[in-house]
């Protein structure tokens, strides 16, 4: 039987993460620059989501890490905002529900730490993606938030948390 753990992430986690992102952004043929793909905190995301306030859950399928999704304070949001980050499944992973298991997840962690609302990036190569964050409460806004460096993201979109 297959089954499905989530977790926070461990150090031993971030080549297979690193790679697993990139991996997805390849798939769809994403941009590499200025975008997650070429951020050099990729390489190391269990420090980076060590700041407070912050998580990166990790899910693992049958033992094997298939996807992320966290809660990051990025630099310049608006008071008790936070983003919406490192959101990536494998191939093989979606459609499952896990997705929606990291995302409902994530949301309860922000909702817990304070935060009122959630900020999302993302590209339109990743169109299936943002039909689910539409469906789960976020909604386009027309200008980026924050300063997360990654100006080659044009979609940007906001969810208030009740």
């Amino acid at each position: 039987m297959e089954k499905v753990v989530i977790r926070k992430v461990i150090e031993t986690d971030n080549a297979v993460l690193a790679s697993l992102i990139r991996n997805v952004f390849e798939e769809y043929d994403a941009p590499k620059q200025n975008t997650v793909y070429s951020d050099p905190t990729t390489n190391d995301l269990f420090r980076l989501f060590q700041q407070s306030r912050s998580v990166l859950f990790v899910a693992l399928f049958d033992d094997k890490i298939c996807g992320c999704c966290g809660i990051y304070q990025t630099e310049g949001l608006p008071e008790n905002c936070a983003e919406l980050a490192k959101f990536y499944l494998l191939k093989e992973a979606r459609g499952k529900g896990i997705g929606k298991q990291l995302m409902l997840q994530c949301f309860q962690f922000a909702k817990e730490t304070g935060y009122t609302s959630l900020y999302i990036e993302s590209l339109p190569q990743f169109s299936t993606a943002v039909s689910m964050y539409e469906k789960y409460g976020f909604t386009r806004i027309d200008q980026p938030l924050g300063n997360s460096g990654h100006i080659s993201c044009n979609i940007w979109m906001l969810k208030k948390l009740n």
